[in-house]
């Protein structure tokens, strides 16, 4: 059975930094591209970062450009979410995702989701 489970979310004032952490266990440790969204209250899901098996390459939403680093240590199968310079709209539950391939910016095209953890950034 394929399983993420996230952590590392917390409160943190804006301009702080938080890392989120997604361990991986199953098929979804294999060969997957693994990744995160992010869900606002009343907005959609929101992609936020993915990366390849290898690492060689990673995905980034314009709006986290610059500041979130993402990368992964396939021999523990966990990805990391290193957030710097956090602003209040990045407040949100972020979801760590894995798929077999990348499948861009859309939601729909990920399988295997994580039960989220909670960001929340103060002003």
């Amino acid at each position: 059975q394929e399983q993420l489970v996230e952590s590392g979310g917390g409160l943190v004032q804006a301009g702080g930094s938080l890392r989120l952490s997604c361990a991986a266990s199953g098929r979804t440790s294999r060969n997957y591209v693994m990744g995160w969204f992010r869900q606002a209250p009343g907005k959609e899901r929101e992609f936020v970062a993915v990366i390849t098996w290898s690492a060689a390459t990673a995905y980034y939403a314009d709006s986290v450009k610059g500041r979130f680093t993402i990368s992964r240590d396939n021999t523990k199968n966990t990805v990391h979410l290193q957030m710097n310079s956090l602003k209040p709209e990045d407040t949100a539950v972020y979801y760590c995702i894995a798929d077999i391939r990348y499948g861009g910016t859309s939601a729909a095209e990920y399988d295997y989701w994580g039960q989220g953890t909670q960001v929340t950034v103060s002003s």
